[in-house]
């Protein structure tokens, strides 16, 4: 009882609970600023390590190893480095359980982030000996890679300001000379083939090549003041000597015929004028156009490097098509060639005037789909002993024209049945259907017209079964007296049979005729709301 009391009065004081939570904290938010400097009472081992540089390096930078932190950059001093040469001394701080570190161990100062952040990269060595507890790692053994910063400093304005100009001249030097390009890349392998040997000799050291470049620099220093006037002077001389030299007669005439030859330039002059100065005005313009280039210059450079392979290809590509050119020729020379083109129009001509008839069956009424969906169920429905369509070939009537007779010369129509009592066939179909009118709207009859009967529909012949005709038009009317049947489907998904959908006119474009042979007629492109007040 008395122990619980004791343990109940701990827990019950606030000053204790409170110290103690201090206490935590404290020791937390110590080992929280002392982490990056190492844990206390973890074993640790110093390296010095000198570089040519402090790259940037921090306190409290990581030292890691493939990839794993063992250790931080505690100090940092400058040092002076065999040479001469003033460097940064690095205090590695690295934990005992990294191990010994070879004496021919690497060091390299790698970037951790965009923003700056620096570590240390310890590559160990292979050699057994290793170096002491604050041993140090030569200069020669430590590398600091070029950082990004460094890369665009040399890219100062003068540089920038250099290469645009340079890509202004480029630009102005390649444009308008596409097959001179082309042809220096074809002769391109040749002439630096021949240049080898050329190379070789230059770079022999017997031709003091560095001496005479050196010497050809100075001697252009020289002349710089005067060089303007020496490459005048020079152009002007070769001109002129060469003149004299080649006929000097030339020459004296050519000085007797000076003054009128002035005079009359005064007046050309005076007429050219105009010319001059839309010259001057087209090249304003054009100055626009040559900055608008600066800004396109890495797109044709891309071209230029994707188009060279395509060029090389093009001389074997150009070789081949002269002989496929040389084919076409000899075709066209062939006498039986205009023989075959009147036959190709012939046969145009004969086929159009067909399928301007047939295409409506197609692109409106959608007769040749409609015709295999239906065949398809004809052939596979059931009966009894098999199937419908083999029960009807089997049990054929022996009748003139009959569905199972060889060489009928008409429809199956009733007529003549030999065996007694045999059933009489007949077609159910009107012949001939037609697909659209004169004016290209649907006119869909097959299928929607059902088939005409002798007299009233209910009549039946005097052996009790029904006779098929042909419904005759009333006199001065055509087939289609009984008016549009419309398309197959109609635009509310069911035609007059109730079901489906499809064209209410001929696709706007196409040309067809409602009778065979007949002059095409073609449809007028029209808008959504004319096809519904079609009915389509």
């Amino acid at each position: 009882m008395i122990s619980r009391g004791r343990q109940a009065s701990i827990v019950a004081s606030p000053v204790l609970v409170g110290a103690v939570t201090v206490l935590v904290t404290v020791v937390a938010v110590f080992l929280a600023y002392n982490a990056n400097s190492g844990l206390p009472f973890v074993p640790t081992t110093q390296l010095k390590v000198h570089t040519a540089n402090g790259a940037n390096l921090v306190k409290g930078n990581e030292v890691r190893q493939g990839g794993f932190r063992i250790g931080v950059v505690q100090d940092l001093r400058p040092v002076a480095l065999p040479g001469g040469k003033v460097g940064a001394e690095l205090d590695l701080k690295l934990d005992k359980v990294a191990g010994e570190v070879p004496v021919d161990s690497r060091v390299r100062i790698r970037p951790r982030s965009a923003l700056g952040l620096k570590y240390v990269e310890l590559t160990r060595g292979r050699s057994r000996e290793t170096l002491p507890d604050g041993g140090t790692l030569p200069a020669s053994q430590a590398s600091i890679p070029v950082e990004l910063d460094e890369v665009f400093s040399t890219f100062d304005p003068p540089t920038r300001q250099a290469a645009q100009e340079n890509l202004d001249g480029f630009g102005t030097a390649l444009a308008g000379r596409g097959e001179d390009l082309n042809e220096l890349l074809r002769q391109a392998p040749e002439l630096f083939g021949r240049l080898e040997p050329v190379a070789a000799n230059l770079a022999d050291p017997d031709t003091a090549l560095a001496q005479f470049f050196g010497e050809l620099g100075e001697t252009a220093r020289i002349l710089r003041p005067v060089s303007k006037v020496n490459a005048r002077l020079f152009s002007d001389m070769a001109t002129t000597f060469e003149a004299i030299s080649r006929d000097p007669d030339a020459l004296k005439a050519t000085i007797s015929k000076s003054p009128p030859t002035l005079a009359e330039g005064e007046r050309s002059l005076r007429a050219q004028r105009p010319f001059l100065r839309n010259t001057a005005a087209f090249s304003r313009d054009l100055s626009a156009a040559a900055g608008e280039l600066r800004g396109a210059l890495p797109i044709v450079n891309e071209a230029l490097e994707v188009g060279t392979p395509v060029v090389r290809r093009s001389v074997g590509l150009n070789d081949d098509l002269q002989g496929t050119l040389r084919a076409l020729r000899d075709l066209t020379d062939a006498p039986t060639t205009d023989t075959a083109l009147r036959a190709l129009t012939a046969t145009v001509t004969t086929l159009q005037p067909q399928l301007r008839y047939l295409g409506p069956y197609v692109t409106v009424c959608n007769y040749w789909n409609t015709f295999w969906t239906f065949t398809a169920e004809h052939f596979t429905a059931p009966d009894s002993t098999g199937t419908s369509q083999r029960a009807l070939l089997n049990s054929g009537a022996p009748q003139d024209d009959s569905l199972t007779s060889q060489g009928a010369n008409e429809f199956a129509t009733g007529r003549n049945v030999l065996e007694p009592g045999g059933i009489r066939q007949f077609v159910h179909n009107n012949f001939y259907p037609s697909a659209v009118d004169r004016k290209g709207n649907a006119d869909c009859e097959a299928g929607q017209q059902g088939y005409g009967y002798r007299g009233n529909a209910h009549d039946t012949t005097a052996d009790g079964f029904y006779e098929r005709t042909v419904v005759e038009p009333p006199p001065g009317r055509g087939p289609d007296f009984t008016g549009n049947q419309g398309p197959t489907f109609d635009r509310y998904g069911r035609n007059a049979r109730g079901i489906g959908l499809n064209r209410a006119t001929v696709p706007p474009g196409q040309t067809f005729t409602r009778e065979p042979g007949g002059r095409g007629a073609t449809v007028d492109p029209i808008t959504v709301d004319q096809l519904k007040g079609r009915g389509g």
